[in-house]
């Protein structure tokens, strides 16, 4: 494919923002080559400045659930948008999308739209810290909660270890409070309560990682991490950022019969549009300005063409029963037909897979946490990624990122993909 418009607008991106992109993975550093520049999208597929079609699976990094541009989503943006783009006030449709969302989701009684993922994550940490009276946190290594001082941490040595800032511009202070544990390793959890004991205000995780790869939580480690927590006074947050309003209508909480005390949301709750939220029972929200101590304030929170795309985004999924059927249906298909092709072309290769999630790592062990997703191939995954982009397929210009599967993919769509792994992959 020609992508020679592309790179002119790079070239004049790269004049007046830096690396030309105004979100790092989107220059293309880890797969080499230039930028694609999109022009327009409608359902499964991308039209780029060049005029080339792509099949997407990114989806905007995963809330296109329905499919790009979708019908009900557009409609309510440009009702809303002749109304007014912006008050700073309250409206209506802010109750309605709330009360949709805590009635599709497990354990939660209220909820907070605030404008990312990133601020989503960060308020959730704030109110914990207020909640409990307690100052650390432990995350995990590989799992990415946003761009807040607090989650930029690199893993130290030893249980007992604080993180080191892993960013330029994050204080030692922030990272003394930040412990690092090992994805789906529930002793390491463990020490780390041992050794901070009393200390400790949250656990934040995505229940399913989505930013080292598609990585599914072990057999009871989402479990014993409940029990942990309860036992320890400490609250265990659910960043389902990705994985909200998608695995399931109640997201991860659902799918695996576990409560959180705080959950996370972005992307999907928005439809689109830059959105996010956090959300727990009254007791814990309670704490939140202005009914409580813990400030969190946006002028933009609950923005109406935000809302309006929210709605009309969940409103479409709670009404369809088969939606999350179909979508793993499509993607269990999309594995198998991968699997077989790779197979075929003696590939050395792990697929995991969750719902609609799923990632191809270039190497046969299995891959449970950051330490066995970063023993791929990387060389492999850049000449496979444009091996994938010269047939027509977009997937994330990363080895570290899962694949999105939307609904608007048709099995024609899914046969082409599978066609264009078996090409890019008989030179791996």
């Amino acid at each position: 494919m020609i992508y020679k418009r592309s790179s002119a607008l790079f070239a004049e991106a790269e004049k007046v923002i830096p690396g030309g992109v105004n979100s790092p993975v989107r220059a293309f550093k880890g797969v080499g080559g230039t930028p694609i520049f999109v022009k327009e999208a409608k359902g499964a597929y991308l039209y780029d400045e060049d005029g080339n079609r792509l099949i997407d699976y990114i989806n905007s990094w995963g809330p296109m659930i329905l499919g790009h541009a979708h019908e009900s989503v557009v409609n309510a943006v440009i009702e809303k948008a002749q109304k007014g783009t912006s008050f700073g006030m309250p409206t209506e449709i802010e109750t309605k999308i709330a009360e949709l969302a805590v009635s599709m989701v497990p354990n939660i009684d209220k909820i907070r739209f605030v404008n990312s993922g990133t601020e989503a994550c960060m308020s959730a940490v704030r109110l914990a810290r207020g909640f409990t009276g307690k100052d650390k946190i432990i995350k995990f290594s590989g799992c990415y909660h946003g761009h807040s001082d607090s989650f930029l941490i690199q893993a130290g040595s030893g249980a007992s270890t604080f993180g080191t800032p892993n960013s330029p511009g994050v204080t030692k202070g922030t990272a003394k409070d930040t412990l690092l544990a090992r994805y789906n390793d529930l002793d390491h959890v463990k020490q780390l309560i041992d050794a901070n004991k009393n200390e400790i205000a949250c656990i934040i995780i995505e229940p399913v990682a989505g930013n080292m790869g598609c990585i599914p939580p072990k057999k009871d480690f989402l479990e014993g991490m409940r029990a942990l927590c309860d036992a320890h006074d400490i609250l265990l947050v659910f960043d389902e950022v990705m994985t909200g309003f998608r695995l399931a209508k109640g997201g991860a909480q659902e799918l695996y019969n576990i409560n959180a005390d705080i959950v996370c949301f972005g992307k999907v709750i928005g439809g689109g549009l830059p959105v996010g939220a956090f959300a727990a029972r009254n007791e814990i929200m309670n704490h939140l300005a202005p009914l409580g101590p813990v400030y969190q304030a946006g002028t933009l929170s609950g923005n109406p063409l935000a809302m309006a795309a929210g709605l009309a985004m969940l409103t479409e999924l709670n009404n369809d029963d088969k939606v999350f059927d179909r979508l793993a249906e499509k993607t269990a298909y999309l594995h198998a037909g991968m699997a077989k092709v790779l197979d075929e072309n003696n590939v050395v290769y792990t697929i995991n897979r969750v719902g609609s999630m799923i990632s191809v790592h270039f190497d046969d062990s299995d891959v449970v946490d950051f330490e066995s997703a970063a023993k791929g191939n990387n060389d492999k995954f850049k000449a496979f990624f444009h091996g994938m982009l010269n047939q027509g397929i977009y997937i994330a210009p990363s080895a570290f990122e899962t694949w999105f599967i939307t609904d608007a993919l048709s099995y024609e769509d899914l046969d082409f993909t599978i066609e264009a792994v078996n090409q890019a992959s008989k030179d791996l």
